[in-house]
């Protein structure tokens, strides 16, 4: 992507210069004014050795996590931060991370801080992470902020980690049902055929259907990967596809029990990263943005997007949030309870502490009743399959 050089200003007044990338000038201006800053001139760069340097690719979450943590403990060690990143590129068990670390060095030595220097790979690191190091190196607790997001992080893994936890074992026991049906319309059907036929008698539509499945799927056997790639095709288009996004978004609110898992983990990083980069310094606008990123579901970031507008005008963050009507009451009474008592950063991190216990109860529950409903889904398949079998023997015995 190309560079970008900027000039813009800071808090209305002092002026600064840098550099970010970004695939169009229109995303540049986004992207400085996510960094907190006003741009008033933004000009494409080109340089081929930096263009070179600048070809970072993204981190995972726990190439994150691993990268903040090892940089922390150094920089808390009192080691400088060029010394740091060259143990780092030395020693760093990833060769992602060796090679992160050795472009970091190299531009932190040419005379950018460190904060700057990360500003130019927001695909590598993310708006959240860039905005919270620039504030806490501005302020002069850099370790401190490091120690801030490495929680953060950790805390969005555990969260991903209890959703897809949540949600492996029924798809693994949707797609053992899958293969299992496959081989008994395949194999044990077909089988079957012949004694069925015998019996000079109309089968019944079920074991007919089931018979013709069966010898379809044999003879066409190639449409099953077909079929498999088609549908993940599919999924990937809908879940890219603006219109398709919004309307899965709108309707997985609208189902009970799997609406509360989305918004609360919405909920949970949201507030995380506001609590987060409050403590840190960052303005609540500011604070704000950086939470917004971290929501998943276009619905709930476009009523969280014009909430901030309010707040932009005047308005108190709670009334803000009320306004959406999808923020939990409580949490709306802890953020006004922190505003009228000038406590919001204890309350903010009371309602982060609060969300993880009801997203925790929200886990569970939807882990107990997986089970049974499962257990319906396993029986309902064994059910038509037996019903397919043995009417027909059933058939026979009765005549």
């Amino acid at each position: 992507m190309p560079i970008y050089s900027y000039q813009a200003l800071k808090s209305g007044k002092e002026v600064v210069k840098g550099e970010v990338t970004a695939s169009n000038i229109k995303d540049a201006r986004e992207i400085i004014r996510k960094m907190g800053l006003v741009p008033t001139k933004i000009n494409e760069f080109v340089d081929k050795s930096k263009n070179k340097a600048n070809t970072i690719s993204s981190l995972s979450l726990t190439e994150k996590i691993d990268f903040i943590q090892t940089l922390q403990i150094l920089l808390s060690s009192g080691i400088p931060a060029v010394e740091s990143l060259m143990f780092m590129e030395q020693e760093a068990a990833k060769q992602k991370i060796r090679d992160l670390s050795k472009t970091l060095k190299t531009q932190i030595m040419a005379g950018s801080t460190f904060a700057d220097t990360l500003a130019r790979y927001p695909q590598a690191f993310g708006y959240i992470f860039i905005g919270l190091v620039k504030a806490g190196e501005e302020a002069g607790e850099l370790e401190k902020t490091l120690g801030r997001v490495k929680d953060l992080l950790t805390k969005q893994q555990n969260i991903k980690s209890k959703v897809i936890g949540t949600l492996i074992y029924p798809a693994f026991v949707i797609v053992l049902a899958c293969i299992i049906t496959l081989i008994m319309l395949m194999f044990v059907f077909p089988a079957f055929k012949e004694m069925f036929e015998q019996q000079e008698k109309q089968l019944p539509w079920i074991t007919m259907t089931m018979i013709n499945a069966g010898e379809f799927l044999k003879q066409f056997w190639y449409t099953i990967p077909l079929f498999i790639i088609a549908f993940a095709a599919f999924c990937y288009f809908m879940l890219n596809w603006k219109p398709a996004r919004e309307f899965l978004d709108k309707t997985v609110l609208k189902i009970p029990l799997l609406n509360n898992l989305i918004m609360y983990s919405n909920y949970s990083n949201f507030m995380s990263v506001l609590s987060v980069s409050y403590d840190a310094g960052i303005p609540v606008v500011d604070c704000l943005h950086l939470g917004v990123i971290t929501l998943t579901n276009s619905v709930l970031k476009n009523k969280m997007s014009g909430a901030i507008l309010k707040v932009q005008q005047g308005l108190q963050v709670s009334q803000a949030l009320k306004s959406t009507k999808i923020v939990p009451k409580m949490l709306l009474f802890m953020i006004a309870t922190g505003e009228q008592s000038g406590r919001l950063g204890d309350m903010l991190e009371k309602g982060v502490n609060f969300l993880d216990r009801t997203l925790d109860g929200i886990i569970d529950t939807m882990t107990k009743m997986i089970e049974p409903m499962m257990l319906l889904v396993i029986g309902g398949i064994v059910l038509v399959m037996a019903l397919a079998l043995y009417l027909p023997l059933f058939q026979s015995y009765m005549s």
